[in-house]
């Protein structure tokens, strides 16, 4: 089962052309790499799939249902390359509004909460603002609140930018087990290491 394609997609912001007849499928259970250099388009592309974006013309399908489709948004997560945090509020009230968001009940939130903040090394920060994080801690925060919900399709933009090579490892290893658990993962990113974890490959250029 294919988790997303893209068919002859192309996008314009007024007359820039930025996006250009692209296509690509991406299989359940399978980690996607976007390589390519700043300004590519790849932030584009997976703001598309993940339905903040319309395309100009072509046809994406998430879940086997053409994006955007609101329904569909508590089965996608995104993790952004700025990332959207409330800074007055602590990682715990940040995680339980987004929770809510999805409709979870207190207790699911309760007990995801403690998993995600745990995989991201963040447990004793639990009950801190976000304005007192630096910035890698915010990235972390960030993962933490993309997988918050068991989503079904999961679109990471450039997700270790500005974490430390041991905490990396472990994120990546989190990514693989989800996708033996069957979540369909992309990843953007212009790191050869990173993309050489990914199990297949799409170049943007231009």
């Amino acid at each position: 089962m294919l988790g997303v394609i893209v068919r002859n997609v192309s996008k314009f912001f007024g007359e820039k052309h930025v996006l250009k007849d692209i296509d690509l499928e991406i299989p359940s259970g399978h980690i996607y790499g976007l390589l390519g250099p700043s300004g590519c388009g790849k932030t584009t592309m997976v703001k598309i799939i993940a339905g903040i974006l319309e395309v100009s013309s072509g046809e994406v399908y998430v879940l086997d249902q053409r994006m955007p489709q609101l329904g569909l948004m508590n089965k996608i997560g995104y993790m952004a390359q700025s990332d959207a945090l409330y800074g007055s509020l602590t990682a715990a009230e940040n995680l339980s509004f987004f929770g809510s968001l999805y409709r979870m009940n207190k207790a699911e939130i309760k007990k995801r909460t403690a998993e995600v903040m745990e995989l991201v090394n963040l447990t004793e920060d639990l009950h801190k603002p976000v304005q007192a994080f630096s910035g890698g801690m915010k990235r972390r925060l960030s993962l933490a609140m993309a997988i918050m919900h068991h989503p079904s399709v999961l679109v990471l933009d450039e997700p270790t930018v500005g974490i430390d090579p041991l905490l990396r490892k472990s994120i990546w290893e989190e990514v693989n087990k989800l996708a033996a658990q069957g979540v369909t993962i992309l990843v953007t990113t212009h790191v050869m290491d990173e993309a050489d974890k990914c199990h297949s490959l799409a170049m943007m250029r231009d």
